[in-house]
C-alpha cells in the first residue's frame, strides 16, 4: 500500500510540474514519519523515498535509532526548542523551522562545537494564523540576513505552513507570497549564496504549492495514511 501511495503522489506531483512548466525532479518528496513506527518508515525507505522528516525531537532521536539507516536523509520540519537543539545538531540533515535568534544562535554554537556546517530553512507565516509558528513576511528578509551572518549557519531557503482550509486560492496566495520573499531576498543577496529551497505543500495542498514553485513537499498521511492521536507525554 505504501509503495503505492507514493507511485500516486509521485504521479500527481509530476502532473503539477508539467503544468508549471517544471521537470519533476525539481521536486523533493519528504515522507513525514510523524507518530508511526520504524517499520513503517523502512517501508517507505524500501520504496525509494530515502528523505524523511519527523516533527519531534524525541521520536526522531528513537526513529533515527532503530532503524540504523545510512541511507536515510533526516529532516526536522516542527518548532525546535532552544534546548532541543544538542541533541539532533549533529545527524539532520536539515531544519525546516528556524523562527528565532536564540535557535539559530544555538545552532552556530553546535556546529562550531561539531565543526560542521547546518543547512537550515527559515520558517515564514504566511497565513497569518495566531497558531503557527514562523516569522512573519515583513520580517523575514532582516532575519534571514541576521541568520546568514553566521559562520556555520547555511540557510538553504524557507519553509511555510499552508491555511488548513479546501480554498486552494487561499493556499496558493500563501505559497506565491513564499516565493516572492526568496526572490526578493536573492534580489537583494542577502545570504552569501542564493536561496534555492522553498519547503511547501502538504496532503491537501501539494499541487498547488509545486504549481507555486515549491522544491520540497512534505507528505505524511498520503503516504502512511491516517495519524493515531498522539500521546502528549511523549512530545519533545
Amino acid at each position: 500500500m505504501v509503495a503505492d501511495n507514493i507511485r500516486h503522489i509521485r504521479e500527481t506531483a509530476g502532473a503539477a510540474c508539467l503544468r508549471a512548466g517544471r521537470v519533476p525532479e525539481s521536486v523533493r518528496l519528504i515522507a513525514v514519519g510523524k507518530t508511526f513506527p520504524p517499520d513503517r518508515i523502512r517501508e517507505v525507505v524500501n520504496a525509494g523515498v530515502a528523505d524523511i522528516g519527523e516533527n519531534y525531537v524525541q521520536e526522531a532521536i528513537a526513529a533515527r535509532d532503530a532503524l540504523h539507516d545510512d541511507r536515510i536523509r533526516w529532516h526536522f520540519i516542527g518548532h525546535l526548542q532552544t534546548n532541543k537543539v544538542k541533541f539532533i545538531a549533529d545527524w539532520v540533515t536539515l531544519i525546516h523551522s528556524v523562527d528565532n535568534a536564540r535557535c539559530a544562535e544555538e545552532l552556530q554554537k553546535h556546529a562550531l562545537r561539531l565543526g560542521r556546517k547546518i543547512d537550515v530553512l527559515v520558517e515564514v507565516n504566511t497565513s497569518d494564523e495566531a497558531t503557527k509558528f514562523g516569522v512573519r513576511p515583513e520580517a523575514a528578509l532582516a532575519f534571514v540576513q541576521s541568520i546568514a551572518a553566521l559562520s556555520n549557519i547555511t540557510v538553504q531557503g524557507l519553509m511555510t505552513i499552508g491555511p488548513f482550509t479546501d480554498d486552494i486560492e487561499a493556499s496558493r496566495a500563501s505559497f506565491r507570497l513564499l516565493r516572492s520573499l526568496r526572490d526578493e531576498m536573492n534580489a537583494c543577496s542577502v545570504t552569501p549564496a542564493p536561496i534555492t529551497e522553498l519547503s511547501m505543500g502538504m496532503t491537501h495542498d501539494y499541487c498547488t504549492a509545486i504549481e507555486e514553485g515549491s522544491t520540497i513537499i512534505r507528505i505524511g498521511t498520503a503516504i502512511f495514511g491516517v495519524r493515531a492521536k498522539r500521546d502528549v507525554a511523549v512530545q519533545a
